[in-house]
């Protein structure tokens, strides 16, 4: 019980990253890639928000589930 609490704590901050900081996260990840990109597209960064929102929900519910099941 107590790792997936532990571990819903860490999915859940870093969702909570990656929805406030897509840019930094497009810089981390993508930027090195290409030689030309300016910034990341609108998509990209409308996609890795909705990917930060989904990480922070799963990391919710890891540290829910196991207080709902004893």
């Amino acid at each position: 019980m107590l790792w997936s609490i532990l571990g819903g704590i860490i999915i859940l901050a870093l969702g909570i990253f990656i929805f406030l900081k897509p840019h930094l996260v497009w810089r981390l990840t993508e930027e090195w890639k290409s030689y030309r990109a300016d910034g990341p597209s609108d998509l990209y960064l409308k996609s890795t928000k909705m990917g930060g929102i989904i990480l922070a929900l799963l990391g919710v519910i890891m540290m829910i589930l196991p207080l709902l099941l004893e």
